[in-house]
């Protein structure tokens, strides 16, 4: 699909009752709303190639800055998995999408974690989809904290002016869309000095990544009884249990969408076939709704 034939996104924003202003893009529709939530560090843009084929579909999308990360408001606190969901809870509220207009959710990455918390937590939620995240519990790999953050601090970016960073950019993810490629650029900020650095601070990083850390997604699984997509990016389909695999048996309504060779940001890298598997999950919800073709 071509993008120049695609819907555009239009940029908004949402106060939260009692807590932050969150950007938004999205795209109306009269079909059931997705709402699409981006990974740590990451931004909404990401989901751009994503969101516009949905909306094409004839679906109402918004795709969400969660807070600190984007255009959305920076908080002095809140940068844990649960916290992020009740936001989400919020949105969803704040949005009117309720009965036949609960929204499938889409989380990528942490941003996968994230839904799993809502739809288990909170409910509102007609489908889930758990894009290559979901399933992360980071003390199965780290077993203490120090040692995960020594891993998995972020670089550090805030010495580069923004000719420097896009110049540097230009050797990242060749083989992705530019939609894509230009998303990665919004996670970082422009400074008065001509520097740049990333939207979400280096402290609220950790805070993000100290919960990853802590939580167990493993006891959510059960409580999600809502048809549930899983979209992992591997190097080869495993044959013997891993954190995927373990998450696609415990949830009881899941399937699977196996993206071999795929970046972990599969949501930018393969924008129409993960479009098109969001959208076959949007027909599980509603099957009397025309099914779309898979790829």
């Amino acid at each position: 699909m071509s993008p120049d034939s695609l819907p555009p996104l239009v940029d908004d924003d949402a106060a939260l009752p009692g807590g932050p202003r969150l950007a938004l893009r999205r795209a109306s529709g009269a079909r059931r709303p997705f709402l699409l939530v981006h990974g740590l560090a990451s931004n909404a843009r990401l989901w751009d190639g994503v969101a516009r084929r949905v909306a094409a579909a004839g679906h109402e999308v918004v795709a969400v800055d969660l807070r600190g990360h984007g255009r959305s408001q920076e908080t002095d606190d809140g940068y844990d998995t649960a916290t992020a969901a009740a936001d989400l809870a919020a949105l969803i509220a704040l949005l009117g999408w309720a009965g036949d207009r609960a929204p499938v959710v889409a989380g990528q990455s942490w941003g996968g974690n994230v839904v799993l918390t809502l739809a288990a937590e909170h409910g509102g939620v007609a489908g889930v989809a758990l894009v290559d995240g979901g399933w992360i519990h980071l003390s199965d790999r780290f077993p203490t904290f120090a040692e995960c953050w020594e891993q998995l601090a972020p670089p550090r970016f805030d010495h580069l002016t923004r000719a420097e960073l896009e110049e540097r950019a230009r050797g990242w993810n060749s083989d992705w869309p530019e939609e894509g490629r230009s998303g990665t650029l919004a996670n970082f900020a422009d400074l008065p000095d001509g520097t740049v650095r990333p939207h979400l601070s280096r402290e609220h990083h950790r805070s993000i990544v100290h919960s990853l850390w802590q939580d167990d997604p493993r006891p959510l699984y059960a409580g999600v009884t809502v048809p549930t997509l899983l979209l992992a990016a591997v190097d080869a389909v495993p044959v013997h249990p891993t954190p995927v695999t373990d998450a696609l048996d415990g949830l009881p309504d899941a399937e699977i969408s196996w993206y071999v060779g795929a970046h972990h940001d599969l949501h930018a890298q393969h924008p129409d076939r993960c479009a098109a598997d969001l959208l076959a999950l949007a027909a599980r919800v509603d099957p009397g709704q025309p099914r779309q073709r898979r790829t």
